[in-house]
């Protein structure tokens, strides 16, 4: 039993889910330090059956990568709601009616994983990410004093494992 605890590598050190930033692009002006909660990218693959006679051989069919949910802080200063809501009109403006083009309310987004020190040892990027579904500006209580937060979806193009 003990030789089991032997084969685990001394210098392992797992990802930790607390150790991660969201990077927006500056000029959205969201920043990393807002997001409470997030996740990792998900992939979902469909498969194709190739029936012949009596059998069948599958191959991998159409893929859709997942929309991710952020939860996020809302400071007075500076504003989140304020910043998520100028992403927002890019899509759409509910004054005017009006909605933007592709070019000009998609962003990249990257998640940087980090280690102890603060280095970043994985990194995705999302690839043309736009506000899906909704963006809720959060529920109000006067018997609770939790933070106020922002819940939006991310919809992206796809996603990119650089390390």
């Amino acid at each position: 039993m003990s030789d089991l605890l032997i084969k685990m590598p001394l210098v392992y050190e797992p990802l930790r889910k607390n150790r991660f930033l969201f990077r927006f692009p500056s000029d959205l002006g969201v920043q990393e330090w807002w997001v409470a909660t997030g996740s990792r990218p998900v992939i979902n693959q469909t498969e194709t059956e190739i029936p012949f006679l009596n059998t069948s051989t599958w191959v991998v069919g159409r893929y859709i990568w997942d929309a991710t949910q952020l939860v996020m802080r809302d400071p007075i200063g500076p504003s989140a709601s304020q910043a998520m809501m100028e992403w927002v009109r890019l899509h759409s403006e509910s004054v005017t009616g009006r909605q933007g083009y592709a070019a000009g309310y998609k962003r990249n987004v990257e998640l940087e994983m980090l280690d102890p020190t603060g280095v970043v040892v994985s990194k995705w990027i999302l690839v043309n990410t736009m506000l899906s579904q909704q963006a809720s500006f959060g529920d109000l209580d006067y018997n609770s004093s939790d933070l106020a937060t922002i819940t939006v979806n991310l919809r992206f193009d796809y996603a990119v494992l650089a390390y």
